[in-house]
């Protein structure tokens, strides 16, 4: 029994993360229809008929869209927290609904999963820890600064999934609006490639086997950009032998073990 991971999509067109321990699979965020989820999973070769519950970090619809049709037509529960829940209520006629708090853990089946709460413009947003009891995978993503806590929670993981969203230097000169811009660059936004490096430097341990890049903007960054920034990070720390890869918005990522 091992916990490994994938992604179907990262970024603001759709989000959907995979996460599996012997039977049990969840998938942490569903932004994609249900024609387009079933091309990408057959693309890692999963079969979406398998997939114990859904987990909705918060109400934006590049990562609830698709939630709702999904859990109705393989009858499984969506996980949410309670503000979440509030700010999307609408959305879950005939679907098992379960709320959690952003601070207490709770379990599907073989996968202990450990929420918690991140500043970010939507009502109760939480990411997540995943563990099967030996190897923890942290995700953070859709975070405009980190915390303490934050930091403390992603402590020890063996794997990370990690927002890198925008190169400052790209965002600056996009054709953005300057409300946009500061939307994505505030506390409330988004991680840029260097704050992210930054966090990731001082999460850094000889345990951590891999870091995935994830929820880069198609605009304002680059693979190779965001690479760079987490190779660098690891490579001043001592998580030197970390391998760094990237989730993009297309392809998403290949299964990687914890």
């Amino acid at each position: 029994m091992s916990l490994k991971f994938a992604s179907l999509g990262s970024g603001s067109e759709g989000n959907a993360l995979l996460v599996q321990c012997d039977q049990t699979t969840v998938m942490l965020d569903c932004g994609f229809g249900l024609r387009e989820l079933a091309r990408r999973s057959e693309r890692i070769g999963f079969d979406l008929a398998t997939l114990s519950a859904i987990i909705v970090t918060h109400e934006h619809s590049d990562h609830v869209g698709g939630a709702p049709r999904l859990a109705r037509k393989l009858g499984i529960p969506v996980w949410m927290s309670f503000g979440t829940l509030s700010a999307t209520q609408s959305m879950w006629d005939d679907v098992q609904v379960r709320g959690f708090d952003s601070h207490d853990a709770f379990c599907v089946d073989d996968i202990e999963c450990r929420p918690f709460p991140v500043p970010h413009d939507a009502r109760e947003p939480a990411q997540m820890v995943f563990t099967d009891g030996a190897a923890r995978l942290g995700v953070l993503t859709d975070v405009g600064e980190s915390t303490p806590f934050i930091e403390a929670s992603l402590s020890d993981c063996d794997a990370l999934f990690l927002e890198a969203n925008h190169c400052e230097t790209l965002l600056a000169n996009s054709p953005y609006p300057s409300s946009l811009k500061a939307r994505i660059g505030g506390r409330y936004g988004h991680l840029s490639n260097r704050v992210s490096a930054e966090l990731l430097a001082r999460l850094a341990h000889p345990k951590l086997k891999r870091v995935v890049a994830a929820h880069l903007s198609r605009q304002n960054n680059t693979s190779s950009l965001a690479i760079d920034a987490f190779a660098g990070a690891c490579a001043d720390s001592a998580c030197s032998q970390t391998l760094v890869s990237v989730a993009t918005q297309d392809e998403g990522c290949e299964w990687f073990e914890c």
